[in-house]
């Protein structure tokens, strides 16, 4: 439990990372876009974000500028072990009425989770909420994504011989590409490509774009999801396509993306 800037008690519940490096994809393409919907400034060293419940149950998000503190939270209960996250008030950027994620846990002992009337933390804002899931879009798209950067291996073998060949011919899956490429000569916003250790001798990719993400290794393949087909995942292909001489080889393509990205301090 922590205090919160107006000297009322917050019952913390999780906390996430907003780095340029680190941020949850349901909340934008890339870092800045995700500062935004919090209207905060998307400085380099980023933010960490505290969620909970006051003592009424109502939802609060509390933006933090002391990431460490935040990452060592975050470390500490993922290993299982406890850790009491309490922010000192001179870390407190903003507290913010409502969640930006959707949480499935609640504090013991106090009202269910609410949102506070608009207005309550002073930006005169309509609550944080996470964004509707009953609609294909740019959210589902992102977390789309993610799971598969987090399933690779499952994703890898689902990979049929011929998927590849089959998306090739697909124009948006070749607009994305095009399009990815181009952050070669035109660098995108931080965070719109981002790099993580994969093993010893891969990283991992992730790049946004208006209508598309894309998840690779650079040792091995990538898969693309589109706004203008929900649910699918494109396998792309290795090869270079002869009829598109504008769409580079993947491995290429991943070592121009790898190059950009931006990357774990």
């Amino acid at each position: 439990m922590s205090e919160e800037d107006d000297g009322g008690s917050l019952y913390v519940l999780t906390a996430v990372l907003l780095t340029p490096t680190q941020f949850p994809g349901i909340m934008g393409d890339d870092f800045p876009e995700a500062c935004a919907l919090l209207g905060v400034r998307p400085v380099a060293d980023g933010y960490g974000l505290v969620l909970g419940q006051d003592e009424g149950g109502a939802r609060w998000t509390v933006v933090v500028d002391d990431v460490s503190l935040v990452a060592t939270a975050i470390a500490s209960w993922d290993c299982g072990m406890e850790y009491d996250l309490s922010p000192e008030e001179r870390t407190i950027v903003v507290s913010l009425a409502g969640w930006p994620l959707e949480l499935t846990v609640s504090a013991p002992g106090i009202p269910e989770p609410h949102d506070p009337e608009q207005g309550a933390d002073g930006t005169g804002r309509v609550p944080l909420a996470p964004p509707s899931a009953d609609a294909w879009g740019p959210v589902q798209r992102r977390m789309g994504a993610d799971q598969i950067a987090r399933e690779w291996a499952d994703w890898s073998e689902r990979v049929a011989t011929d998927g590849g060949a089959a998306a090739a011919a697909h124009p948006g899956l070749a607009r994305a590409l095009k399009e990815a490429a181009g952050y070669a000569d035109e660098p995108p916003p931080p965070g719109r490509v981002r790099s993580s250790f994969a093993s010893e001798n891969a990283r991992t990719l992730r790049a946004d774009g208006p209508g598309w993400s894309l998840v690779g290794r650079t040792d091995g393949a990538a898969f693309v999801l589109l706004d203008e087909e929900p649910g699918e995942v494109l396998a792309v292909p290795r090869d270079a396509d002869p009829e598109r001489p504008d769409v580079p080889e993947l491995p290429d393509l991943l070592a121009t993306l790898d190059r950009v990205a931006t990357r774990p301090a």
